[in-house]
């Protein structure tokens, strides 16, 4: 689903960003996968806050795998690039457009700076084949897509998410999104003002 902005539901992120923060003191790499990243403005605006809330040093820890079925075959391009015209970065926080894009091409565009750029990689996945592009994340967030699925798919995918989790790794789903009843004994949910939960066993 392609429609999304810089800084969507940054609350919730922000809570995400926080929990992992935490892990970091006892690890040595958080991996995030963002499942249904659409331009990248999801991934990217996780970076930025990471990039906010860690030093230099402490976000050269952080990796984020995005990934889109991407059916036209264009995202990939945008992300790789993280240029973005003026119109669409409207909501960004005061400061941020300054500090995490530098002016394009003379024209009214965007580029995210490197350290952004390289924080992130992309494929093109489909999540309804329900094979995960790995094990042992750190969180999956998966908003704004699950929605559109039938709920046979939902449950389906949402175990796949589980299984490519490790055990206390964080799973982000959309707000309005509840988890399938059947799969709520596989996840915790952590705090009760966004829909973060936690794999357990």
């Amino acid at each position: 689903m392609a429609f999304t902005f810089f800084f969507r539901d940054r609350h919730t992120l922000n809570h995400l960003v926080n929990f992992l923060k935490q892990d970091l003191e006892r690890q040595d790499t958080i991996r995030i996968w963002d499942a249904g990243c659409a331009m990248g403005q999801e991934p990217y605006t996780l970076s930025i806050l990471f990039a906010e809330a860690l030093n230099s040093d402490e976000f050269k820890r952080i990796k984020i795998e995005a990934t889109d079925i991407d059916e036209q075959g264009n995202y990939g391009e945008v992300i790789q690039k993280g240029i973005y015209p003026l119109d669409q970065l409207s909501r960004l926080p005061d400061g941020i457009l300054e500090k995490y894009f530098v002016k394009y091409d003379g024209a009214n565009n965007y580029k995210l700076i490197v350290q952004i750029l390289n924080s992130l990689e992309y494929q093109q996945h489909n999540l309804l084949e329900y094979q995960a592009i790995g094990q042992n994340f750190d969180a999956v967030v998966c908003k704004n897509v699950l929605l559109h699925f039938q709920f046979p798919d939902q449950v389906k995918a949402v175990n796949m998410f589980f299984d490519s989790l490790k055990v206390g790794g964080y799973l982000v789903t959309e707000q309005t999104q509840a988890l399938p009843a059947e799969l709520l004994h596989r996840y915790e949910k952590i705090i009760t003002d966004a829909n973060i939960f936690r794999k357990i066993q």
